[in-house]
């Protein structure tokens, strides 16, 4: 069974002179170090899916994403490197020139289907998944970004890589929340899991003491960005020697910091960012924008 080089795991504290003038920690959880291509949460929102393939009597591995899903080539990867014959249903017509991440995952030996994105948005419907199932007969389905249970237990045990009772606050990019719902579960009465959706118009999440929602840091909605959020990820990454992703990681680490400076973290405060990876999304934007 193919697994992640914990080895390689670090988490690294961010020292910045705004940061340590407000009293509070900051560290980030580097899971981006883990694998080079499934890296940070995507090990850990694939691990039961796999297992259930195992379990089972299956021929092959279904999933769902867009141009540049960490989550399709992740998928690719680990499916490559057990052998099991994998799909990837990919939201858009089939383009002229593939992403560099579509790429990839072809290179991996997934074979790619092309649908519209009107048809993409009916992948839950009873409808859709049953000609798929017809279409693609003994295949385990596993869910865009391998949300469901079975991704958010995965996605549970994150935190099991560090002292989480250290930490008064947990802080992580949301796409498909999967990775929030799983954390949410494992923490106690006296800690707050923080949310940044990526998505413009998120509303998914019933917010609790311990579980709160910030929205307003999508910059435009997904995989949108400008020139505050490009200069702020190469400040960052020249400060601390960390990269970020413009989806995910970079309105993370943009977010958290702008709360720091608006007071919303107590004196005393200790902050864990999660690297989720998906460093590879980088392709897709202009040679030279970012410094790393």
């Amino acid at each position: 069974m193919l697994q992640p080089d914990i080895s390689k795991l670090t988490v690294d504290k961010v020292q910045l002179p705004f940061i340590e003038k407000k009293r509070v920690d900051l560290e980030m959880l580097r899971l981006d170090k883990i694998h080079p291509v499934i890296s940070g949460n995507k090990w850990f929102k694939l691990k039961y899916h796999l297992e259930n393939f195992h379990s089972g009597k299956y021929r092959g591995i279904l999933s769902f994403g867009g141009a540049w899903s960490n989550h399709i080539v992740a998928t690719a990867c680990a499916c490559f490197y057990q052998n099991i014959k994998c799909t990837g249903i990919i939201r858009s017509e089939k383009p002229n020139e593939l992403s560099h991440t579509l790429n990839d995952a072809m290179n991996f030996k997934m074979d790619l289907k092309f649908i519209s994105r009107e048809m993409y948005r009916q992948k839950n419907t009873d409808e859709f998944l049953l000609e798929i199932k017809n279409e693609y007969p003994d295949y385990y389905i596993i869910p865009e970004g391998g949300t469901g249970d079975d991704g958010e237990k995965g996605a549970g045990e994150i935190l099991n890589l560090v002292d989480k009772k250290y930490y008064s606050h947990i802080a992580c990019a949301i796409g498909t929340a999967t990775m929030f719902r799983g954390i949410a579960k494992t923490i106690n009465r006296y800690q707050q899991v923080m949310g940044i959706p990526v998505i413009k118009g998120f509303n998914e999440i019933q917010e609790t003491a311990t579980a709160k929602i910030f929205p307003g840091y999508h910059f435009g909605g997904y995989a949108k960005y400008n020139d505050k959020l490009i200069n702020f990820m190469n400040d960052f990454f020249r400060q601390s020697n960390i990269p970020t992703d413009f989806i995910y990681t970079g309105k993370l680490v943009f977010a958290v910091c702008d709360l720091i400076k608006k007071d919303f973290f107590s004196p005393g405060s200790r902050i864990l960012l999660i690297h989720s990876g998906g460093l590879q999304g980088n392709s897709s934007l202009p040679k030279g924008t970012l410094i790393f």
